[in-house]
Parts: C-alpha cells; structure tokens; sequence
C-alpha cells in the first residue's frame, strides 16, 4: 500500500488511496482502571483480525489531567502536591502490577519512574518560581498521556508483539500558542504518513492531545485534544474510518443524566454533529471533526462498556430521517452581558470593535443576538470570563460610556444554552413554535434566540436552574414517538384518588400503547403526611410509602415542593372536598402548573374568584379542568364548552345532577314513605351521614352555578333560588334522628305530593333550570313527554336546548356519583392536559 508521490519529496500529499484501516481512539475512562483497560485489549485483538493493525489513539487515565492541573497550581502556590504525585504513580503502578507479567514489570517501571521524576522536577521548578506559565502547564499536562500510551503499549505488547509506543509530539506540529496549539497541516501530514509506511505492520499506540511546537518544545491541542489527535492522524493516512471510544451510547437526543428518555442516534451529518458539539454534546468535540470533514471519512462514536452497541455514525452520506430534529444539547452555564445604547444605532464596525476585542484577549463567545435595530447586542460567554470581559468594554467603549451613548454593560449570571439541532429543520414548518410552545408551556422564560440562516439550529437561554425541565418538556414535544410524562401531585388519598390510582396502574400500558402518555404520580400529600418521587411513586404501594414518610402534612409545603421540584408537564389533582387547597390555586397556576380538580368550592364561591382562576390559568398557558365537578365522570363540562367554542347559544338548561336526590325520586312511588326511601338511600351511601346535606340542595347549587358561569353568566351563589323539597320542621330539627322523626310526621305531606303526581300521570323531580341569565332549582312534576320522566336509579340528567338544539334538546345522562366515575372523569382530565 502506497501513496501518490514520493515520499521523499518532502511536500504533502493530497492524492493517495483510502487506507483500509482505521483509528481507534480511546477515552480516559476506557483507559482509567484495570477492567477497562482489558477490554480495550480484547477490541484490539477483535479488530487486528480484519488484517490490518489500527491506529491507536489513547488519552490520559481518567482524572489524571485534572490531578496534574492541580499539582501544578498547588505547586504555583507554594503548596505541597507530593499526595497527588504518590497518587499519580500508584494508579500506574497498581495497572502494571495486575496487567503484566513479574518479569516483563521492571522495565515499564522504570521508564514511568523517569516519567515520574521528571514531572516532580517541573513541579519543583514552579514551587521555587511561584509561577505557571501557558507552556509550563502543557508540558506538565503532557505526562497524563505519555504515561498512560507508554504503559498501555507495554501491557498490549504480551499479546501483540508489533505494538510500538509512539510520542505524538514528534508527529504532529503546531505554533506556539500552548493550550490550544494550532497545528501546522502540512507538515504533519508529511510527518505522519512518513513513519507511518517506515513503521508498516506496526500496531501503533500515538499520544492523544500532545503536540510540538517548531522548536520541539511540547504544546498541547487543547479541549477534546485526544479525539482531534485521532482526526488529524486518520485524515493524513486518509484511513476508512476513525472510531472514538467513550463511555456512553454514542450520540443521543439529549444529556441523558437529565433526559432519561434520551435516546443514541443511529447516524448523523457532520453538521448536525458539530451543531450538537459545540452546544455541549460532551461526547466529541467540534474540532475533531473538521479533518475528517474535509476527507470525508465516517466517524463512530462506540461504547468501550457496551461493545454490543453498534455506534452513531458522523458521516456525509446519511440517509433520511422522519425525525423533525435530531437532538437537544444544552451547555450547562453560560453568563450573558447586555451592551445598549443610541451609540451602536448605524455605527458601522461597532460589532467587529467589539468582538475583535474580545478574540484579542481569548474570551470565547459563544452566542450573539442582536436588535433588529442595533439598539443592543447580547452575547454568552462562559461565566469565569464574565467580569474579565465587562471590564474590557469599558475600556474599549471609555468615550462612549462618557459621552452616555452606551449604558454600562450588565452581566447576567446562572443561565443556561438550550440548542435544538436538525438539518431537516430547515424543511419542516412549525419547529419554532413547537419549541417555544414547549418552553411557555412550562413557564421557561427565553432570555434570548439565536438562529443561524442555514436553519440547523436554534438556540435560546434560559436560566440554569430550568434546564433539566426544559430539556424534558422540549424533548416529549419533539420526539413524538416517546411517552409523553405528565407528572401528577395529588391532594386527598380517599376513595377517589384511590380509586385513581387503581385505575392509572390498570391502563398505563393503554395509556402509552394509545395515547403516547405515562402518567407519574410524584407527589401524595393528606391531613396527616406527604411523600415525593421525582421518579414517580409506585401505584401499588403508595399507601406504605405514604405511611413510611417522615413529611408531616402541610399544603403550603407541598405546593413549594411542587415548585421547588420543576419537572416538566405537572398537574395538580385537587381529589378532596376542602377549601384549604384552593387557597393555592392561584399560586399554582403562576407556576405554570395545570390544575384538575373534582373539589366544586373553588369554581362555587365569588364569581371573582372563579374569573381569577380562568384568567391566571389562560394567562400562563395551562389548563384547569373539572369536569367532575357537575356529573361526576359525565361529560357536561366539556359538552357545554364544546357548543359555546363553536359559537352555539344557549337557550335553556334543565338538570338533575344530585344522584342522592335523584335516588330516593326515583324510588319514591307505590307504598314507599318518603321517610323509608330517604332511609334506604343513607344505608346504601348515597347520602351524607345527615340526609338534609343534601337534600338541601346545596350540593346541586354549586353544579348549577357552575353551568351558568361556564355558560357565560356573572351570578354569585345567593343569586340562586333553591325551593327547599323538606317542610321547616325537617330542617330545624337538632339532630339526624330528630329529622327522622320529623320526616315521618310529614309522611301525609309527601304522600299528597306523590299521590298528586301519580294522578296527573307524572312523576316528581328535582330539577335545576337555568334560562334567560336565571337560576332555579325546584321539585316539578313531569309527564312522559319530559326527557326526565324515565329516569331511573341514581343516574344525573341534562338537557341542553340552544340555537342548533332547539326542537329536540341534546340530552346527557349516566351515573352521576360514585368513586369509580369520578375517578375516571379525573382521569380523562389529567389525560386531557396539554393534549
């Protein structure tokens, strides 16, 4: 195998034929322990098979730069860093000692002994100077990958007898701008493909991240220098293909430690690669990918703990994607600086004075927006640069900040980048609203948008503590194929959320095979205790886990745990009859939290109040449904709203939505005292434990309030007429079985009306009315022409007569009570959130 020219003519190369071997990269974590470095080796002896020995590319021992930069920062200040040196050399030693044989040990110690010495020499140079210069630091930075390719190559060396440790420093050539060398293209190129054909058959072990200068003193190739070692190698053999081995499923959809729904892409552009890279997809950086690139040579991003993975593909030629995006990255924190002023309106090359500054003094920027009216400029930089790089404007801007024709620049800490990146973007409408529909939704606030015209990307700024929130919520509205979460905090454990929670276990396979839902309960709080799981609890055992808590019982804890919490998609269910969870209704609504509830105070009490709850929830684009809160699991409230959203009128409403009433009148016919019907209808649980509760007609009050307000009515409760069913000795008696008493003293006073009805060949009724802005609620009687007549059991009934309904009124009935009903209108409605 050869190339096109001579390889002595001491010029690049640019035209020779594809080698049919690759780079294999290693990563610190696949070369940081005994185990790993095994593995390592069993690739190896895997892909020498294919007949063709690879380029192996190896990194420092995980934590091992990190542990010399603070060696020689301690040493600069004066500090002793021998612990961290013993520890250096232990981690060294321990591989060499497990990996190797007795007598094939001594040498390797040697050589890394030396290495050893060295470095502690350096170190001692910078304690006596209480100086580390840029060059200093690389050279210490070096031994990290010296030490582990020299040891490694050792150890592969019993198996492989052509391995050859190779000092990258030789190779590849960069100027002099240490820890972030340039590399001189050329001239490494010649290099490497020189010592690569002196050195044919050898299994060659090259140090990643380390590079020389022109006068051979060592540079370094700066973040992710390893991978761009793998590239720059591969490019100049114009080899098949370069594999960088980490320690995740190659590239995914998102950070998985905060999207546990993430998920690795099979293959991706180079583009959509380096997008995701430079916003922080940590598995390979933007610069390694530019050599291969140019050459067109795939990339593969593999797992060295998960060798089955079959890998993402960077490459050119990728086949086409149904997916609208192809992933989210994020970069963790970010600080803002915000320059405005009248100064910068039509001032040509402001922006090149300004940003030109900033390259000048190595200050990365890594978005700019700017007003379409050049009022303003914002810009992210990382956070430690911040204060540098606000001192530099205004310096460079002294005059003008004089002159008052720029306002003083203002730093903005604790933010985060959030990109979604895609080429499929640039064909797909609606992937910005999609996006900022997602962030709204969930009450992120967007400090800034960027987007370049290629359209690959758009990125914005939220603030650091929404991000993993953000990157869920936006990660469910793009990748449709996934579950949608919603995360449920329910208030009451009594028999409608139990029953609940029963029926959420029973069809949450339903739920995800059909609905693309799975709905969590995170958060149960009752009068006595509360317990939470991000993860959500358990639909089974909640009642231990509850019991099991340490939490004390408090809603006004529970709702900032709620907050405090920030997961994306949440619900609160309000499950119980009390007052005290509506206090916060409003609260949560401001928290961008949607509200399901089965509690009818909150939607009965003032019409401010029930205003307020719609306005709030409007105003932070979330949902408040209750359905349950008329017929239980019946579907009035939705029906109501679906004829005025389509521009019905309602004409009249007519309503039996109390099944306790709607028992004992329906069963109050042939020899049956009302007082023996009122008593059966109590030992079956239909009414309160004091019967006049509900015979009172409070309960049906509150629904028909409800209807009327929904139906666009301004009334408050008293403005509500309720014809009382029960003479005033029934009412006024002090206890449940002095009522009893009383009610069979008026068994003559019920029996006249029963007897009446019977008569007229009609039965009696409770019905609520509204019409003409009017509401009543009165005992009738009606004949079979009347949709009630039939009605049996305890089953609710309405009927809605409006412009379309007019000769024939849409009628609604079924079990209006019952723990199992209510439980599934909640269901329905949670279920219904955010669809």
């Amino acid at each position: 195998m050869g190339i096109a020219n001579s390889e002595s003519d001491n010029i690049p190369c640019t035209n020779y034929s594809i080698l049919k071997m690759k780079i294999l990269k290693f990563g610190g974590t696949s070369v940081g322990s005994v185990s790993s470095i095994g593995t390592v080796l069993n690739i190896l002896k895997k892909e020498s098979q294919s007949g063709t020995n690879p380029v192996v590319v190896l990194s420092a021992m995980s934590g091992v730069t990190n542990l010399l930069a603070k060696m020689a920062e301690k040493a600069s200040a004066g500090e002793s860093f021998t612990a961290e040196l013993a520890e250096l050399e232990r981690r060294h030693f321990d591989v060499v000692k497990a990996l190797m044989d007795v007598q094939a040990q001594n040498p390797v110690f040697t050589k890394l002994k030396i290495y050893f010495n060295e470095l502690e020499d350096l170190l001692q140079g910078i304690y006596s100077l209480r100086e580390l210069t840029a060059q200093t630091r690389d050279l210490v930075l070096s031994y990290g990958e010296r030490c582990s390719t020299f040891m490694i190559s050792k150890i592969a060396a019993q198996q492989f007898a052509e391995a050859m440790f190779v000092n990258a420093a030789e190779l590849i050539k960069t100027d002099s701008s240490f820890g972030h060398a340039k590399v001189d293209m050329a001239l490494t190129d010649m290099l490497i493909r020189n010592f690569y054909f002196e050195n044919t058959g050898k299994l060659l072990f090259v140090t990643g991240f380390v590079s020389s200068n022109e006068d051979d003193r060592i540079t370094t190739l700066g973040r992710g220098g390893s991978d761009y070692t793998a590239a720059i190698i591969g490019s100049a053999l114009n080899c098949s293909e370069i594999q960088i081995w980490t320690d995740v499923n190659g590239m995914m959809t998102a950070d998985p430690r905060m999207v546990k729904k993430a998920f690795s892409l099979p293959e991706l552009s180079y583009t959509e690669a380096m997008e995701l890279s430079f916003f922080g997809a940590r598995v390979i950086y933007p610069p390694t990918m530019i050599p291969a690139f140019l050459k067109k040579i795939p990339i593969v991003i593999l797992n060295t703990f998960d060798t089955e993975f079959g890998g993402t593909f960077i490459k050119h030629d990728c086949a086409a994607s149904n997916l609208p995006i192809k992933g989210i990255s994020s970069i963790n924190e970010v600080s803002i600086i915000n320059l405005e002023g009248s100064g910068m309106v039509g001032k040509a090359g402001f922006s090149g004075r300004l940003f030109s500054m900033l390259a000048r003094e190595q200050i990365s920027v890594i978005l700019i927006t700017q007003s379409s009216s050049e009022h303003s400029i914002t810009f992210a930089i990382p956070p430690a640069d911040a204060v540098k790089a606000k001192h530099l404007i205004e310096q460079e801007f002294e005059l003008e900040l004089q002159a008052k024709k720029l306002d003083k620049p203002q730093i903005e800490p604790n933010l985060s980048i959030l990109a979604i990146v895609g080429e499929n973007m640039k064909q797909t409408p609606g992937i910005s609203g999609k996006l900022f529909h997602a962030l709204g939704r969930n009450g992120i606030n967007v400090r800034a948008i960027a987007q370049g015209s290629s359209e690959y990307n758009i990125s914005v700024i939220i603030s650091k503590s929404d991000l993993a929130k953000a990157l869920n919520a936006v990660h469910d509205a793009f990748f449709e194929s996934l579950n949608k979460t919603l995360h449920v905090f329910c208030a009451g454990t009594g028999n409608i959320s139990t029953t609940l929670f029963k029926q959420l276990s029973e069809h949450a396979h339903f739920l995800e095979q059909h609905n693309g839902i799975q709905v969590k309960v995170v958060g149960i709080v009752n009068t006595r205790k509360m317990v939470f799981d991000a993860d959500g609890l358990s639909l089974d055992s909640w009642k231990d886990a509850l019991e099991a808590s340490h939490q004390e019982a408090s809603l006004e804890g529970f709702v900032a745990k709620m907050k405090e919490m920030n997961l994306p998609n949440c619900v609160f269910a309000d499950n119980t009859a009390s007052p005290k969870p509506i206090e916060y209704y409003e609260t949560i609504f401001k928290s961008n939290i949607s509200i399901v509830t089965c509690n009818k105070i909150g939607n009965s009490a003032s019409y401010e109040q029930y205003k307020t709850f719609r306005d709030t929830a409007r105003k932070h684009g979330v949902d408040f449904y209750y359905e349950t809160n008329v017929g239980a699991g019946l579907p009035i409230v939705r029906t109501l709203k679906d004829l005025m959203m389509s521009g019905d009128r309602v004409i009249k409403i007519e309503a039996i939505l109390s099944g306790t009433i709607s028992f004992i009148f329906n069963n109050f016919k042939g020899d049956a005292t009302f007082h023996d019907t009122v008593k059966i209808a109590q030992e079956k649980g239909y009414t309160e434990p004091d019967p006049r509760d509900d015979l009172r007609g409070t309960d049906f009050m509150r629904k028909m309030l409800i209807l009327a307000r929904d139906a666009g009515y301004v009334l408050e409760p008293s403005d509500v007429n309720i014809e009382s069913m029960l003479p005033q000795a029934c009412l006024d008696a002090g206890t449940v079985d002095d009522f009893y008493k009383e009610l069979n003293n008026e068994n003559e006073f019920f029996a006249d009306m029963k007897a009446k009805a019977e008569a007229e060949g009609k039965v009696l009724r409770y019905i609520g009315q509204l019409e003409n802005g009017q509401v009543s609620i009165t005992l009738q009687m009606v004949d079979e022409n009347h949709p009630f007549y039939t009605l049996s059991g305890s089953d609710n009934i309405i009927s809605f007569t409006t412009e379309r309904y007019k000769e024939r009124p849409l009628v609604v009935k079924g079990p209006g009570a019952g723990a199992e009903v209510t439980a599934a209108g909640v269901f329905a409605d949670i279920v219904n959130v955010g669809a």
